[in-house]
């Protein structure tokens, strides 16, 4: 238990908070970024094996066609991520984190099912990557907020790293994995992520929103390993309805919005996260 129950120096957290249960719930949840890392990472090598060429006739054609067909299986995935993250947003808040996750992990798992039965059919692997892209766009959109919400503070930082440090390993295993056995493999985190996700519980600061406090207040006791009348819980539950006050009282426009995007502090945070995955694309994976 050392590990996680370790009590934070300088914090208000009890080391009950600290515990396997909210550790595990970060790994299920980070099953996407390991397939958003692999999925990227496998592509390359995928194309270059000679069953991938001579199953999709890629010999058969010029090395311009070769290249613009090579060049559109890669773009498609991230196009759909793309477009992944850019709509995720109101499904999210309505909807909430879990369902949200849940439903990404099932739209991932179709895109990957597609990309594995392919059998020489392009039209397949196109609609496989971009609606396995779809998926990947929306967790990840998702994911770090989920995490971030269940976190208790002190470890917060710990648990959302844990996304990233599964987006890199998902990455090695591409490469070091280099058609069907490869593309196959990318359904083992979408499993574990759409059904893993069954039992981890929703964000209860998304349900407070909602003015759920009593669902939110118990998973609040499930996920912390402490009593509901515990005074870390009766802390943490007050900070959250502040929170969800300020929010309801302070409504912004989506202009107010993205305008503190660029305030000190926001911006830091923000410049720091988009460098990281710039640095990540940038080896090449």
């Amino acid at each position: 238990m050392g590990f996680f129950s370790t009590h934070a120096s300088g914090t208000l957290d009890p080391p009950e908070v600290r515990n396997w249960r909210i550790h595990l719930i970060a790994l299920v949840a980070s099953m996407s970024a390991l397939a958003m890392g692999y999925d990227t990472a496998v592509i390359g090598g995928t194309m270059a094996l000679d069953s991938f060429r001579r199953d999709f006739h890629l010999d058969e054609v010029s090395s311009t066609t070769r290249d613009t067909i090579q060049g559109n299986i890669v773009s498609t995935f991230q196009a759909g991520c793309f477009f992944g993250a850019l709509f995720t947003f109101p499904i999210a808040e309505k909807f909430g984190r879990r369902k949200t996750v849940m439903l990404a992990g099932t739209v991932f798992l179709i895109g990957g099912t597609l990309m594995t039965a392919a059998s020489g059919n392009l039209n397949l692997i196109y609609a496989g990557r971009a609606i396995a892209g779809l998926g990947i766009g929306a967790s990840s959109l998702t994911v770090p907020v989920y995490i971030a919400e269940t976190a208790p503070p002190s470890i917060r930082g710990r648990l959302v790293g844990i996304f990233e440090i599964a987006s890199q390993g998902g990455g090695m295993l591409g490469f070091w994995i280099n058609w069907i056995v490869p593309l196959g493999i990318q359904l083992v985190p979408g499993l574990g992520l759409a059904l893993g996700m069954i039992w981890c519980p929703e964000s209860p600061r998304w349900l407070a929103r909602g003015d759920h406090f009593d669902s939110a207040e118990r998973i609040l006791t499930q996920i912390r390993g402490l009593p509901a009348d515990h005074e870390y819980i009766r802390r943490e539950m007050n900070d959250i309805r502040t929170q969800v006050e300020q929010r309801t009282s302070q409504r912004m426009t989506k202009k107010q919005m993205f305008q503190k995007l660029f305030q000190k502090g926001i911006r830091n945070r923000m410049g720091l996260g988009m460098a990281l995955m710039f640095l990540q694309s940038f080896t090449g994976a």
